[in-house]
């Protein structure tokens, strides 16, 4: 039954990571998950001195709201005139070291650091349950990455045209209407319920993976974007199911492994994908040219 359990958990993992994750690829925005998973430390840290708990909920609740942060500040440096990658790696870097100072200053006697509060272990998801009533109904952290999937599903599927246009030509969203800005901040906000929902459980690794390796291969294997959405969750689980029994046969990391099977399908559509593939596009250039001499 473990078994079942990790396998799920990685899955909607990568099907939440994955969705979002097609937006951040069209917009060139890609490690904004390793930027949200680095300064977020800041708010576990002051949700830690106001609560005097670590009890999961506060944490979660402090991370979500660093990760808003984040990406609100990395908007808005964008918007002065910084490039967008630049922003991200001034953000995260800066909020990460106020975390660092914080932690040194306030809770040099606790454990209290990523490692021991997000940087989950996928392994350890089985024995992490919820009880109603005396009764087991599942593992925390398939409820709490199930119900940050159907959020995104729901909001994605309501909005879908205007994620959509915003993606792809934010200036003519902005001259038919519609807020470009909200839904900018809309789609960070559903990237950060994501990520902090999924890192407690399974860690950054897998998270930050599967935000940027399932998209970036469906992205090579169609130009249509609902395509590209299912392609990615499609892969995403896939490499879960077959990460999973990847570690078991080598007996490592279970979160590694599942990455690792992703980059070995990106790896595949770099080199074979009908339009992008490196060695079909060789290859019909090859017979381009024989026909061309012929």
């Amino acid at each position: 039954m473990s078994t079942f359990w990790i396998i799920l958990t990685g899955a909607l993992v990568a099907a939440s990571c994955g969705i979002v994750g097609c937006f951040l690829v069209l917009r060139k925005m890609a490690m904004i998950g390793d930027a949200i998973s680095h300064s977020v430390l800041p708010g576990i840290v002051i949700a830690f001195l106001l609560s005097g708990s670590r009890d999961s909920l506060f944490m979660l609740l402090g991370a979500a709201a660093l990760g808003l942060v984040t990406v609100f500040l990395i908007q808005w440096l964008h918007r002065s005139g910084v490039q967008s990658d630049a922003s991200i790696g001034v953000v995260f870097t800066a909020l990460f070291a106020v975390g660092v100072i914080l932690v040194s200053l306030y809770t040099r006697d606790i454990d209290l650091d990523l490692d021991c509060v997000l940087y989950g272990e996928i392994a350890y998801v089985p024995w992490n349950t919820i009880e109603i009533g005396g009764t087991d109904i599942g593992p925390k952290a398939v409820w709490g990455i199930g119900l940050a999937l159907l959020l995104i599903v729901l909001i994605v599927g309501a909005f879908f045209k205007q994620f959509k246009l915003c993606a792809f030509d934010p200036a003519l969203a902005a001259a038919v209407g519609i807020p470009v800005a909200l839904f900018h901040y809309l789609l960070m906000g559903l990237v950060s319920v994501s990520t902090v929902a999924s890192f407690e459980s399974v860690g950054a690794i897998l998270v930050v993976g599967m935000l940027v390796v399932p998209p970036a291969t469906a992205y090579l294997l169609t130009d249509s974007l609902s395509r590209m959405i299912g392609y990615s969750a499609l892969v995403g689980c896939g490499s879960a199911v077959a990460g999973y029994y990847v570690a078991r046969v080598l007996d490592a990391s279970i979160s590694g492994s599942m990455v690792c099977v992703a980059g070995a399908m990106f790896l595949l559509a770099l080199l074979l994908s009908p339009k992008h593939g490196v060695l079909v596009r060789q290859w019909k250039q090859r017979r381009f040219a024989r026909e061309r001499s012929a």
